[in-house]
């Protein structure tokens, strides 16, 4: 059973068009947080310093939210290219994202709605063929239990999807894991049943 969650990039993704001789390059990434999305951005002019603009949008969160998100026109008219891209971020059912539209003008204007019409078409292109992997929520805990219950503990992280963040040996064993969300309540009563109520779940 797949965990609650959502589609992330898997990798940064490029795609081209041409609109009336105009070349439109737009390329997607993985941002996690707004300094993420802002840094590939000057990745992206820095590695394509020809280009006329680099307009771009990112919405840093799950599909759709509205939290952590940006968008630029990079010097084209406003509300011609930022908005339409994230816009189209908005609705394309992917999370932690960032579109960067780099545009090499062909000599013919395009006109607001040609302009606006071509960057949201190209940010909707290149999510069609994003490639993607699951994101999902976790929570970090640490977890002590005894030596007897290490191999207990691991097949229950394997059942329930937690993941090992950090392993201590001592006295007992510390582990820091990632938790699913929607795993939690089943993750702390099937651990105090297999240790008898000896482990100890921590917040991290």
């Amino acid at each position: 059973m797949t965990a609650p969650g959502y589609p992330v990039p898997a990798r940064i993704h490029r795609v081209e068009d041409v609109v009336q001789r105009s070349r439109f390059l737009t390329t997607l990434a993985h941002a996690p947080t707004s300094d993420a999305a802002h840094a590939f951005v000057a990745r992206v002019r820095d590695e394509l310093p020809d280009a006329t603009h680099h307009c771009w949008a990112f919405v840093a969160g799950p599909p759709g939210s509205t939290a952590h998100m940006g968008m630029s026109d990079a010097g084209e008219p406003h509300g011609t290219a930022g908005r339409p891209m994230l816009t189209a971020l908005l609705h394309g059912g992917v999370g932690e994202v960032v579109a960067v539209s780099s545009r090499w003008f062909g000599g013919t204007k395009l006109g607001t709605g040609g302009l606006a019409r071509a960057y949201a078409g190209g940010v909707t292109h290149a999510l069609e063929s994003l490639p993607t992997e699951w994101r999902v929520e976790r929570r970090r805990r640490d977890v002590v239990v005894g030596y007897a219950h290490v191999d207990g503990l691991r097949q229950l992280m394997d059942e329930l999807d937690v993941t090992l963040i950090e392993e201590v040996y001592g006295a007992e064993v510390r582990y820091v894991v990632g938790v699913p969300e929607s795993a939690e309540a089943s993750f702390r009563r099937r651990l105090a049943d297999l240790t008898s109520g000896e482990a100890r779940v921590g917040e991290r």
